[in-house]
């Protein structure tokens, strides 16, 4: 079994272990222990602040094994983008460009550098490891983030996006930065990431991206084909997110070029479609075909777990056995949110 859980101080160990199997390019956790340790600080500060209004706070989830004790998988969410400043991305535009003289009436696609994610809440960090990649427990971890966000809405916003790492080599170039952001910030890809810190938010972009629209069809065909492209480690992200509710298409990374997905909360399934549900004593129904989240806390206390069973909807309780009770902290009368996946 598997629960979801705030990171702790003892976890970076593990994380550091995880960060070194990503590959160069794919930005999902920091790639030195310093820069590790200061994200476990950050969230442990942010899980135990009092929230009215969503600012800088960042929340790291981790999935771990109960049976071995070890962390399979990371996801974190962001309560405002560009809280300490402005978050930038490319947003696909179409400009209709017409000649009454000579009769031609055509669209252009174009990128216009803008700001318009700035104060959305944003997921992120998303990886589990090939021990829990192909069971429920994937889809757990992606919606842990969103089960948190229905169970203190104050922390976060009401629109969401995700950016997913967009294409690149198996040394990290990317056709898309080749052919956009090299010729403003003279370096790699990978020079750049790390220089920026993977943020989109900061003045280098600001002082160096082009503020007019830039024409595709101007921009080399291996670029174009990378745009709003994901790379092949995105694929399950992609997938679980589409099906939460999240839309690709208008906006796209200002790096690599990868898909930006976004979403106001109501349109999310998480939201849409939990249950608050009264805890009861039960044993575990047998024969059941259905696997919900269950997800109980509000702060460093927070827990999600899967558990297989009939269906629930309709009701207004949850027969949960006293090992899931003790994995999510809670007792009979207390109430937990439930989703199916």
């Amino acid at each position: 079994m598997y629960v979801v859980r705030p990171v702790e101080l003892g976890d970076i160990a593990a994380l550091e272990s995880l960060a070194a199997v990503t590959m160069p390019g794919v930005h999902t956790l920091p790639k030195t222990r310093e820069k590790i340790a200061q994200a476990v600080e950050r969230s442990i500060a942010s899980f135990s602040a009092q929230v009215d209004i969503p600012s800088e706070e960042s929340y790291l989830f981790v999935l771990e094994s109960l049976a071995t004790r070890k962390i399979c998988g990371t996801a974190a969410i962001f309560a405002s983008a560009g809280s300490n400043g402005t978050y930038f991305s490319f947003r696909n535009d179409v400009i209709q460009q017409v000649s009454r003289d000579l009769n031609i009436s055509h669209s252009v696609h174009a990128l216009t550098l803008c700001s318009e994610l700035t104060a959305y809440s944003q997921l992120s960090s998303f990886y589990v490891d090939e021990e829990a990649l192909h069971g429920p427990e994937a889809a757990l971890l992606s919606r842990s983030r969103l089960l948190f966000a229905v169970r203190a809405p104050q922390r976060f916003g009401d629109r969401f996006f995700v950016p997913l790492a967009g294409v690149t080599d198996e040394k990290g170039g990317s056709p898309f930065w080749d052919a956009l952001g090299r010729k403003f910030f003279k370096m790699d890809f990978l020079d750049a990431e790390r220089t920026i810190g993977g943020a989109r938010n900061r003045t280098l972009i600001v002082e160096l991206m082009p503020h007019y629209p830039v024409y595709v069809p101007l921009l080399p065909g291996d670029a174009q084909a990378a745009m709003g492209q994901i790379h092949p480690s995105g694929e399950l992200a992609f997938n679980l997110l589409t099906s939460e509710g999240f839309e690709a298409d208008e906006y796209i990374d200002i790096f690599d070029g990868g898909p930006i997905l976004q979403a106001h909360k109501h349109s999310l399934r998480t939201f849409t479609s939990s249950m608050q549900l009264r805890v009861e004593n039960a044993v575990p129904a047998r024969g059941g075909d259905v696997t919900y989240a269950v997800a109980a806390g509000t702060g460093q206390n927070f827990r999600a777990v899967t558990i297989r069973g009939h269906a629930l909807e309709g009701g207004d309780s949850i027969g949960l056995s006293a090992d899931v009770q003790d994995l999510l902290r809670v007792s009979p009368g207390d109430a937990v949110t439930c989703v199916r996946i």
